[in-house]
């Protein structure tokens, strides 16, 4: 049975993640990209899908023993640690994958704390998304025993001194015992099979340099205010979701999860959205972290290099283009909600509102004291010239609707928003650019979204021109500067919001019963949604609601301080994709701006 989405654990080396249930089971792995096919595929189906599960077990039974755990992260890294207590003593597990080592790998390291505890584990490798069951022999080599799993380019190797040996049923199981004071290793990589198998590492080096690694990381952050610690969590899942390689920052480390059990809504986010990577440049810079926003600079200059009429919304992590969507058929989803998806046909969508963040995060480099160079300014400009160019069409939205083009009033703003950067890097800056056209065009576009965009009869901003419905992305207009949190107009956006929106006190991004999307209706609370709602909140003197709605979100996040895409507070659970790098963006605005309020 496949654990609740919070009941995993995350940890990654840059450049894959994996997933590890309390139960003690990695479900979910890709080697070696994020976007690669899966190794265990568990999550999204049963362990026939591949899984590696490690845990004490009961001693006259290949039964998971009557024990409870206790998980936690080695301090400010993405070394998960957990600590199981049973009737004949206690054991910890430290689950890590070794950073700058060539390839990616996941060591499992035993340490007997008290009395003598039994382990069990169950290995099934599964490639190709756990369609395909590889051939699996046991080797010898210089370096001692290990076990290797070969199918066409793809090939994963154990090594360690409890392989485990029954090959039952295509799984391969093993059990041994642990006493205090004993340290056992096993040692999971995956590399091409037409290469040698790789030689074994050094655990203990690889533990502290990666414990190295990322606390030197970490140390750039000072925390402050009483959600620190949370932001500080937060920063390192970004870094954590990031591709070393290029700087591509993918939107989760998994796909399909659904944004409601049984439904259709399971998407592929294994890929880089320019707004979340906008919005993870601006939070990096907040915070200090300018070296990762100029590597973002260049993954996305060179992602978007090129006509800008073929600007996309998302990239691959290395700034692939081609996302081709489809289905896995032989996966039955997770808690069976299928379809299963891989790839993204949003990537052919036009949506409005991406040049806007990608100049605004620009924008803030340049503040920042960043030169614009022989290449980004022209490419601003160009990325300008696209507005220009689409300027009268409609689009398909932020949320990425499948259903018919509108002008969503989120969008034209944000159009307004990358057209104010251009007009004052022009006139601050020095650069050189047509500012008087783009203020004329600006000018007349604030015009039509006041006239168009506002609905006076139920005096808020709407989610596309003439219409009536209500959007949580209007909540972004005064982040941006489109008009003050206080404005009139924004508070009774905010009042409509509350009406039409708030779902036991959490927010949904729009009513999808009465919004026509392209999908069957029904999801829940969008959890960044309700984030922007505690920071419009914080900024118009609703302190004590803004802090309210903050300690309740931050409390629906795991024991190990991470928040999916979607909450069920019917049910109390977590929804979609995880963990979700647009989620921990949110909270990193909200908490800033409740930290000013201080």
């Amino acid at each position: 049975m496949t654990s609740r989405i919070e009941d995993y654990g995350f940890i990654s080396d840059l450049h894959t993640g994996a997933l590890i249930s309390r139960r003690g089971s990695i479900d979910w792995l890709c080697f070696p990209r994020f976007d690669s096919d899966s190794v265990f595929g568990a999550l999204l189906g049963t362990k026939d899908h591949g899984r590696w599960l490690l845990a004490p077990t009961d001693e006259h039974a290949s039964l998971p023993a009557p024990a409870t755990v206790n998980r936690t992260y080695r301090d400010s890294t993405f070394i998960l640690e957990s600590h199981w207590r049973t009737d004949e003593g206690d054991v910890l597990v430290t689950d890590f994958m070794p950073i700058g080592h060539a390839g990616s790998s996941i060591v499992r390291r035993i340490e007997g704390l008290t009395g003598t505890v039994r382990m069990h584990q169950e290995l099934e490798l599964r490639f190709g998304y756990g369609k395909i069951v590889p051939w699996v022999r046991r080797i010898r080599d210089d370096h001692g025993e290990a076990l290797l799993a070969i199918a066409g380019p793809d090939a994963v190797l154990l090594r360690g001194p409890a392989l485990p040996t029954a090959d039952f049923n295509r799984s391969h199981v093993g059990e041994f015992i642990v006493e205090a004071g004993q340290v056992m290793d096993l040692h999971l990589c995956g590399y091409p099979s037409h290469e040698g198998a790789p030689a074994p590492i050094d655990i203990s080096t690889a533990l502290e340099e990666t414990s190295a690694y990322w606390k030197g990381w970490a140390s750039h952050y000072v925390s402050h205010g009483p959600y620190g610690e949370i932001v500080k969590r937060s920063l390192l899942v970004l870094r954590a979701l990031t591709y070393e390689k290029t700087g591509g920052i993918v939107a989760a480390p998994t796909t399909s999860l659904p944004e409601q059990c049984g439904g259709k809504r399971n998407w592929d986010y294994r890929f880089c959205w320019l707004r979340d990577a906008a919005l993870t440049l601006e939070a990096m810079m907040t915070h200090g972290f300018r070296r990762e926003a100029l590597v973002w600079r260049n993954w996305l200059l060179r992602s978007i290099a090129g006509d800008p009429q073929d600007l996309q919304i998302m990239y691959g992590v290395a700034g692939e283009r081609e996302l081709r969507e489809r289905v896995l058929t032989h996966l039955p989803g997770y808690e069976g909600s299928s379809p299963v998806r891989v790839g993204n046909g949003a990537y052919k969508q036009y949506q409005g509102d991406v040049a806007g963040e990608v100049m605004l995060a620009l924008e803030r480099l340049r503040n920042d004291g960043v030169h614009e160079d022989h290449f980004s300014w022209p490419l601003q400009r160009s990325l300008l010239h696209f507005v220009e160019m689409s300027i009268t069409r409609k689009d398909h939205g932020i949320w990425e609707m499948r259903g018919e083009k509108m002008h969503f009033t989120h969008s034209r703003v944000m159009m307004w928003a990358a057209l104010g950067c251009g007009i004052r890097a022009v006139e601050e800056n020095g650069l050189e650019g047509p500012a008087e056209r783009w203020k004329k065009l600006r000018d007349v576009l604030r015009a039509e979204i006041m006239e168009l965009g506002f609905n006076r009869e139920i005096y808020s901003f709407t989610q596309t021109y003439g219409g009536t419905e209500v959007d949580a992305s209007l909540l972004i207009l005064p982040q941006v500067g489109f008009l003050r949190y206080s404005d009139d107009k924004m508070l009774g956006t905010v009042a409509r919001l509350e009406k039409d929106l708030l779902n036991n006190g959490l927010l949904l991004r729009y009513r999808t019963e009465t919004c026509s999307d392209g999908l069957d209706p029904g999801e829940h609370p969008f959890l960044a949604c309700s984030f922007w709602l505690v920071e419009q909140y914080a900024r118009t003197g609703r302190d004590m609601e803004a802090r309210s709605l903050m300690d309740r979100l931050v409390s629906y996040g795991n024991d190990l301080g991470l928040l999916s895409e979607e909450y069920d507070t019917d049910n109390q659970r977590m929804l979609g994709n995880y963990p979700q790098a647009f989620t921990h963006l949110a909270l990193i605005r909200a908490a800033d701006a409740l930290n000013v309020g201080n």
